[in-house]
């Protein structure tokens, strides 16, 4: 009997054994053949998309696939200066009748954020998560009278008696969603750039004749570059992609100047009627000018400032972007109510949209070069 039980638990124990090596072979073999874990599923890219600011309208969005019109963002009316993070993730627009800065989340196209600036807010750029908003306490309304007209001489009188408010430039912080401080410019403060280090503002102050550049953490003006000698008027301001110098319009003086890292005037060339907009090329070869009423944008050559070309456009084109490719110019003509899409090559028209309420500013998404975009 002894025999036996010895005998049936060797058994038992053979079989258990044999079980278990069973079960792990078979384990094995599945795990041999279980599928790969899934790769991940790459995002499909943001579409490019151009935003299109109005003085009298929504804020319209335009597919760049092939420039239909995809949306709208209810600002409020007088929305003009545009600006974008360098993330694409916030647009910011000056809104004139609201008197303040609306934050739109380009993700759903809605208002997240109105930040209040002061009176007539207008042209915006936007460094880093700050927003530079340019307005101008004493503003009437109306367009600026005509140089040498009673009613310029009365506004410079008072200005010389020191009872009109000079333009403020309001810092905004985007995170914050709140004005953090200001910079005092000069009368009827239009472009604004920075210094390739981001340490310096340079705006231009069409009716004082100037271009006044400022310490951005101090406010503090560190030189002020007149140009009346040159031509009235300053408006459009942008620096070249090297950081070496900068472009300034004169919008009475039909003429563009040259200043160098330091601010100095270093050259000049004659330009069409009335100079606004403007931007050097990505590359730094090409200077880009838009004429309000020469009704043309003018192309030189950055070195020597040659002109090279012109294209054709309608009335009262002030601002534009070039696309992501930089092969196409969108430019916004606010007196012709329409937007034209250029070949920047040739300058032949792609494509005429018809648009009321007086397109003001092209930003183009993801961030291209223009009259309103931070360039390089």
């Amino acid at each position: 009997m002894l025999f036996r039980s010895k005998n049936m638990k060797f058994k038992t124990s053979a079989i258990a054994l044999g079980l278990a090596v069973a079960l792990a072979a078979c384990s094995k073999k599945e795990e041999a053949v279980a599928p790969e874990a899934a790769a991940p599923v790459e995002q499909a890219a943001p579409q490019a998309v151009a935003y299109v600011t109005h003085q009298d309208g929504p804020v319209t969005i335009y597919s760049l696939a092939d420039y239909t019109k995809i949306g709208e963002i209810n600002v409020g009316e007088g929305g003009r200066g545009v600006g974008l993070t360098e993330d694409g993730k916030l647009l910011v627009v000056a809104v004139k009748e609201t008197k303040d800065l609306a934050i739109v989340d380009t993700a759903t196209n809605q208002v997240v954020r109105r930040v209040p600036v002061g009176i007539n807010p207008e042209f915006v750029r936007v460094l880093g998560n700050l927003a530079f908003v340019a307005y101008e306490p004493a503003s009437k309304g109306g367009p600026p009278p005509k140089p040498g007209s009673a009613e310029a001489k009365a506004i410079e009188k008072e200005r010389e008696e020191g009872d009109e408010l000079p333009a403020q430039v309001a810092i905004i912080d985007l995170v914050k969603g709140e004005k953090i401080k200001e910079i005092t410019a000069g009368f009827e403060t239009e472009g604004i750039e920075f210094s390739a280090d981001g340490k310096h503002i340079i705006v231009t102050n069409e009716a004082d004749e100037n271009v006044s550049v400022h310490d951005i953490e101090t406010g503090e003006k560190i030189k002020q570059i007149d140009t009346e000698s040159y031509g009235i008027r300053p408006r459009g301001v942008k620096r070249s992609p090297d950081g070496e110098q900068f472009v300034v319009t004169l919008e009475y003086g039909n003429k563009m100047l040259i200043l160098d890292k330091n601010y100095n005037v270093i050259n000049e060339a004659a330009t069409g009627e009335v100079p606004y907009g403007v931007t050097y090329t990505r590359d730094g070869s090409e200077i880009v000018v838009a004429l309000a009423r020469g009704k043309a944008i003018q192309v030189f050559d950055a070195k020597t400032l040659e002109l090279k070309r012109e294209m054709p456009v309608g009335e009262r084109c002030w601002h534009f972007s070039f696309t992501p490719d930089d092969t196409q110019l969108i430019v916004a003509c606010g007196r012709s109510n329409n937007i034209l899409v250029l070949d920047y090559a040739t300058g032949n028209v792609i494509k005429d949209i018809p648009e009321g309420n007086m397109p003001w500013g092209v930003m183009v998404s993801p961030k291209s070069v223009g009259s309103l975009d931070i360039p390089g």
